[in-house]
């Protein structure tokens, strides 16, 4: 390796890093907001907490390694512009490409390496992350009693605490509605004080009672008027179970066929089921409709014969009446037996087109998300020679106007790969196409030391637009003074 290609490494390896785990980090902290009512007050704790963070972030890696390779790009080569190092080795006669040679080579590795966790890390994370998060969204929120407020996260209970003291476990003021017989409030409990308590295990939850009241209307035996008995107690213990609230963990195989939990020899083989499947439904439905062809029982010097309609119409009013009106009944029967059959079948092949596009779709994405990396990194790399800025600034501006657009056009792409309005081969590869012809352009006019961005006056644009603003304003103030 030349001091070249390490003097670029070095500058390259850095933002690389920064960038790569700041836009990480920003796309993990949209997720918690975007779930953080299905995660918070449920009591996880933090190990679980920090199993589908880690996970998620795994899974985040697709989208935020395109990302910090343009960035990374940008700033290392606006870097090495702004501090003259490039016009050095240009005036040495080291041409953009060489210079860029490196930063090819780092983006080659990064491709194979993004196509690699994409086939074989992200398809675990996904079902890691998806099966923790269907577990978090669907457990119960941890157990809190609030004064003034009926509590009803125990089934079948409803209970009300007048005052709480800040111990959290004395309570006053208690009120416990038992809705668990199906027939209303027949079961009331009321006390002055009492305490929270958890057994030792945390399956169950003991409420002990003092100084109350038991109200209870007994089921009425026969034609029997019911009757309400009270009971009066001066300590009461009440056992509520708690095992509804620990967080119970699904069987990860049943989330296993996701499109999106399968590498890429699972998806194509995913693929030839569901063709296969496919193939079934029209089989089926040529042998159920081949059974009202009776005439293909016929020979074939009948064939002709039989499909006539003047023959077949001679037939029908041939018929008596009776046998007329039973005939048509019949024929309409079937016709509409036949019709309900190709809708069922028609929505059921529609619905495995659909699903093909999904794993299509996915199995694309493997290599183009891979291909983006390089793509990427060698227009970064062009815009940072032709803006010749580092740091933050415009670089980072540059960098988000050409992601929005690569993400843009991919979200884009899939949605329409998905609804079967265009090839997914060209849904897939969509972010790739609208940005080849801009990385092009650029990568040419870097090596021709263009000066894009620079060249072009925007003051004088603002300086025209002013100038006619305020030739308009004088004109209409001269039409309406006349």
């Amino acid at each position: 390796m030349k001091k070249l290609d390490r003097l670029i490494l070095r500058s390259f390896i850095p933002p690389f890093i920064a960038t790569f785990f700041i836009t990480l980090f920003v796309f993990l902290m949209q997720f918690v907001w975007k779930y953080i009512d299905d995660i918070a007050g449920k009591d996880l704790g933090i190990l679980v907490i920090a199993k589908l963070l880690f996970y998620t972030s795994a899974s985040l890696v697709p989208l935020a390694l395109p990302l910090a390779c343009l960035l990374a790009s940008i700033m290392t080569m606006g870097n090495l512009a702004e501090h003259h190092e490039l016009t050095a080795f240009k005036a040495a006669g080291i041409s953009l490409f060489r210079f860029m040679r490196s930063i090819i080579f780092v983006g080659v590795v990064l491709s194979i390496t993004a196509f690699l966790f994409n086939n074989y890390i992200i398809p675990i994370a996904n079902l890691k992350s998806g099966t923790l998060l269907y577990d978090v969204r669907n457990s119960r929120p941890a157990f809190s009693i609030k004064e003034g407020i009926f509590y009803k996260g125990i089934e079948g209970y409803a209970i009300k605490v007048g005052n709480k003291d800040a111990d959290g476990k004395t309570i006053h003021d208690v009120m416990i509605y038992d809705h668990t017989s199906g027939r209303g409030d027949d079961n009331i409990i009321v006390a002055k004080d009492g305490e929270l308590m958890t057994t030792d295990d945390k399956m169950f939850l003991v409420l002990t009672l003092k100084n109350g009241s038991h109200y209870q209307e007994m089921i009425p035996k026969n034609n029997e008027q019911a009757e309400f008995v009270r009971s009066d107690f001066k300590e009461y213990k009440k056992y509520f179970d708690m095992s509804g609230f620990k967080l119970e963990r699904t069987n990860e195989s049943i989330f296993k066929d996701n499109y999106q939990m399968m590498n890429l020899s699972q998806l194509v083989k995913q693929i030839d089921s569901i063709k296969k499947r496919r193939t079934i439904f029209y089989v089926q439905l040529h042998e159920l409709i081949k059974r009202f062809y009776h005439f293909e029982n016929l020979p074939d010097s009948n064939l002709s014969k039989v499909n006539s309609p003047k023959i077949a119409g001679t037939f029908y009013q041939s018929l008596n009446p009776k046998t007329r009106i039973k005939t048509t009944e019949q024929a309409y029967s079937i016709a509409q037996e036949v019709r309900t059959y190709i809708n069922n079948t028609s929505r059921d092949v529609g619905f495995s087109d659909e699903n093909e596009a999904k794993y299509r779709i996915e199995q694309q994405h493997k290599f183009s998300f891979s291909i983006a990396c390089l793509l990427l990194i060698m227009l970064g790399a062009a815009l940072g020679a032709i803006i010749r800025k580092g740091g933050l600034g415009m670089p980072l501006v540059m960098a988000v106007i050409c992601f929005v657009i690569f993400h843009v056009s991919n979200m884009t792409g899939q949605k329409f790969a998905e609804g079967m309005k265009i090839p997914v081969w060209l849904g897939c590869w969509l972010p790739l196409f609208v940005l080849s012809p801009i990385a092009a352009y650029v990568i040419r006019k870097a090596m021709q030391d263009a000066l894009v961005f620079i060249s072009f006056d925007y003051r004088s644009v603002v300086g025209r637009y002013q100038a006619i603003k305020k030739s308009i304003n004088i004109f209409n103030q001269f039409v309406k003074h006349t």
